[in-house]
């Protein structure tokens, strides 16, 4: 395994271009990040990878609810703004859809919405700004039994080859100890460690250019969990199944909460 930016504290000596701005992130590291930190300490190995400049995809694994706030934690201790598509019901709750607002997250809507168009506008925005955003390829929590990353959907590949932005893939593996998958208590006690991984940009060079339909996108997805779940192998010490989990094959719903 690689070893982790620092060895005492990997992400202390890590330039903060965006960070260093104040923002509404300010507020809600101020907030989060204490909190957070009572429960877990972070390993991050390979931080130097992700790109300091410029807009990219970042697509992590995704395996219990509480992920989102560690790949953001992480993101913002290695120097750049977490900005995630984020269901568009949230945005509609009271104070959180006020902080989302304004810390630029993209609502994403059910198909047929009528705000449907408003996260190809988010994107564009994003990318035009030199930001980053944070694409669960999955989807959703993954189905798969051992929290393997499961079957991936083409969103994150869209947005990348659209915008002809890299994708970053990322790995975690320990937030499951703080908060088990569907749980709905955390566990505060012992602290826990997470352990995070940066990859090299995925290489979807052979399929830029070409038309963005149906197949293209699948096999480009394909890659990027390819490269999801090496990283994943890395923290584990294991072999992932050779064949990806597809939730379809049996008789699972791809959103929502889900036990089996």
């Amino acid at each position: 395994m690689s070893q982790p930016s620092s060895a005492q504290n990997p992400v202390s000596k890590l330039p903060r271009k965006e960070t260093s701005t104040p923002s509404i992130f300010w507020v809600l590291a101020g907030i989060i990040i204490p909190l957070f930190s009572i429960l877990a300490r972070f390993r991050i190995v390979d931080g130097q990878k992700l790109p300091r400049r410029g807009a990219f995809v970042v697509a992590p694994n995704h395996y219990t609810e509480i992920d989102p706030v560690a790949v953001g934690i992480v993101t913002w201790h290695l120097g750049r703004m977490p900005r995630f598509l984020a269901k568009g019901s949230l945005f509609r709750v009271p104070v959180l859809g006020w902080f989302l607002r304004k810390s630029g997250q993209v609502p994403v809507e059910r198909a047929g919405s009528p705000r449907g168009s408003a996260p190809l506008k988010a994107a564009q925005q994003i990318v035009d700004d030199g930001r980053i955003v944070i694409v669960y390829p999955e989807g959703s929590l993954t189905r798969d039994p051992d929290l393997w990353p499961m079957r991936g959907k083409t969103g994150a590949a869209r947005m990348a080859l659209e915008h002809d932005i890299p994708v970053i893939p990322m790995a975690h593996w320990g937030t499951q100890q703080v908060m088990a998958r569907y749980a709905k208590k955390i566990s505060l006690f012992p602290r826990k460690t997470i352990t995070v991984k940066v990859g090299d940009p995925v290489d979807l060079s052979v399929f830029r250019g070409r038309n963005l339909d149906a197949a293209t996108l699948t096999e480009a997805t394909a890659v990027i969990m390819d490269a999801v779940t090496a990283l994943l192998e890395d923290l584990r010490g294991e072999k992932a199944p050779e064949t990806r989990w597809n939730p379809a094959e049996h008789d699972q719903k791809e959103t929502g909460r889900f036990e089996g």
